[in-house]
């Protein structure tokens, strides 16, 4: 059989004030017709549809016919779990009517015999077992009187060992002769950030280990990690990427879907597919002549000006480079309080990132953890 498995959509995304939901219909339908095209007989979407747990009529309009335009009137199956960004309670809402139209849909962790783990017969044959785990929550996993006291490590050996507690739940019906597989949302120690991920969802007490798979999964497919790739497991464990470029951390990330071809008791076979239609996200550096010279090729830019700041800089970028979304002066002329030169008040001038530093360092309270998640977060705030 033939799945498309394709994840973090995040429809309803503004960049830097754009909204971007032209660019979603195109993608989406782009990914539509390589479905209809590849004539696949289901569709995993593992997670993150929307951008927000509040979307808005038009974002959630827009989701709703893409997933009925997979479906294709019952021509195949499509599987929808819901990511961190989603809100799991507004698909729980959806599941009724959806699951009537023949979308399967898990907003919040559900039981084996009460929708987690699937039993479809394909339209190609097959009869398959599909274990179902949407993004668990902390709260969700770990107890609140566990979560009170122990380390962050401790609290990860328990995110994970729950998980993976879970998952043997769901996969007890994999067997021989069936094609076994599952779905989640979440991170996996060694993948690669993508860059628009939300961090405080992904490190620390989220990650799960690649053994909760059993050996008898012929084919994992993973939301949350933008950036398309494969993770060394028991089976073929694959993310899928976004289709569209969130913000511009992803800008080097080739967005797609993947194409699955799997059968009884051998592994899947993994094809990426690449999807063309969303706008380019590129940074891009220079004096104002400099960037005057660059050619139009419809990108939104993040411009950094290697100039000395003044009133209008960014107004007379944006003039000749209209799609400019973010304009920021090169550090290396960004001028350098008198003050902090003379030395007078040493912090007067220095980075947020200093700063948080010093704090911690004052307090006694140094942690490499925390500073490489305020890093994070300080990145995802002003990228």
């Amino acid at each position: 059989m033939k799945i498309l498995h394709t994840a973090d959509w995040h429809v309803g995304k503004v960049l830097k004030g754009r909204p971007r939901m032209d660019e979603h219909r195109a993608v989406l339908g782009e990914l539509v017709e390589r479905v209809w095209h590849e004539d696949v007989d289901m569709v995993i979407v593992a997670g993150d549809l929307f951008d927000t747990s509040s979307p808005t009529p038009e974002a959630q309009s827009l989701v709703m016919r893409t997933l009925l335009d997979l479906h294709e009137q019952g021509e195949r199956d499509v599987v929808v779990l819901a990511g961190n960004h989603d809100n799991a309670h507004l698909f729980d809402a959806y599941r009724p009517v959806l699951g009537a139209l023949g979308i399967h849909v898990v907003g919040t962790f559900r039981r084996p015999d009460q929708g987690g783990a699937l039993e479809i017969q394909a339209r190609s044959g097959e009869d398959v077992r599909l274990a179902v785990l949407p993004f668990l929550s902390q709260r969700y996993v770990v107890r609140a009187a566990e979560a009170l006291g122990g380390t962050a490590a401790e609290h990860n050996r328990l995110y994970a060992d729950r998980f993976a507690q879970l998952t043997a739940a769901l996969t007890k019906g994999f067997a021989g002769g069936t094609v076994n597989l599952v779905t989640s949302h979440g991170t996996m120690p060694g993948g690669a950030f993508g860059g628009g991920e939300r961090e405080a969802q992904s490190i620390f007490s989220y990650y799960f280990e690649p053994t909760a798979f059993p050996v008898s999964t012929q084919y994992a497919a993973l939301g949350h990690l933008h950036r398309r790739q494969q993770i060394p497991g028991p089976c073929p464990i694959w993310y899928s990427g976004s289709p569209i470029a969130v913000d511009f951390g992803e800008e080097n990330n080739t967005p797609g879907a993947l194409l699955i071809d799997v059968e009884p008791d051998r592994p899947a076979r993994v094809t990426e597919v690449m999807l063309a239609r969303a706008v380019q996200l590129k940074t891009v550096h220079g004096t104002l002549e400099e960037l005057s010279a660059l050619p139009d090729d419809g990108a939104w830019l993040r411009v950094i000006v290697e100039e000395k700041p003044r009133a209008g800089l960014a107004e007379l970028v944006r003039e000749i480079l209209p799609n400019a979304l973010d304009v920021r002066v090169d550090e290396r002329f960004r001028p350098v309080s008198a003050t902090r030169a003379k030395g007078t008040t040493p912090g007067a001038a220095r980075s947020p990132r200093e700063l948080f530093r010093d704090y911690l360092s004052a307090t006694g309270k140094d942690d490499d953890r925390v500073t490489s998640l305020f890093d994070r977060l300080y990145d995802e705030e002003t990228n």
